[in-house]
């Protein structure tokens, strides 16, 4: 239940931004339940859950909700990530410009392949022997895998007694963690099977309705 108002909750930061774009200052329930797909009550009853409250009369104002929003989610603070794996997904996320906005900084990855060492000012590629001292160093608490499935459980067991809290998994294996770590799993092949799928049936019962 709780990690689904935190879904919510990052789903209704997004509109905002969206919303501000567009030159809103002030926002009702209405308007982010409209732009996320939800209902007033519900964005109304998740904002309650972490005392955040608006006007009945007029709603709340755009930098000041998405400033304690951000509190909440700790984006007033810098998350300092690395990622394990300078292959294609994850030379995709080093050079994804959309996490400093969000105050998060990749500030290293790590590989096993010598040939993909490199010592960039902005994210260098390190030998990934030199994970848990740099883990401790720059006191990492986040990392992301982008490994192939038989090197993710190694790599998320250097992650956790290095002393990494938080971990995006991209790999489509399930990962073991401990009580103290957080792994979120992201498999892009299980997600594409979906869309495939119901993109067939879909096709499907419109052929068999003509």
């Amino acid at each position: 239940m709780f990690e689904r108002t935190i879904i919510r909750i990052c789903r209704y930061k997004n509109a905002l931004y969206r919303l501000k774009k567009l030159g809103f200052v002030r926002v009702f329930s209405d308007n982010i339940a409209d732009a996320v797909g939800g209902t007033p009550s519900q964005v109304r009853k998740d904002f309650s859950m972490f005392a955040i409250s608006g006007n009945k009369r007029g709603g709340y104002k755009v930098d000041e909700l998405l400033e304690k929003i951000g509190s909440l989610l700790g984006k007033d603070q810098v998350c300092n990530v690395i990622v394990v794996g300078a292959g294609h997904i994850g030379l995709a996320l080093m050079n994804y410009g959309g996490f400093e906005k969000e105050n998060m900084t990749i500030k290293a990855a790590f590989d096993i392949d010598p040939a993909k060492f490199s010592i960039d000012p902005d994210i260098p590629v390190l030998p990934l022997l030199e994970l848990a001292d740099f883990v401790k160093k720059e006191n990492i608490r986040v990392g992301i895998i982008s490994v192939p499935d038989m090197a993710a459980q190694h790599v998320a067991d250097l992650m956790i007694s290095a002393g990494v809290k938080g971990i995006l998994n991209f790999a489509p294996i399930l990962l073991r963690s401990n009580d103290d770590t957080v792994i979120k799993n992201v498999n892009l092949e299980l997600e594409l099977e979906n869309i495939i799928y119901f993109v067939n049936a879909c096709e499907k019962s419109v052929d068999e309705r003509l």
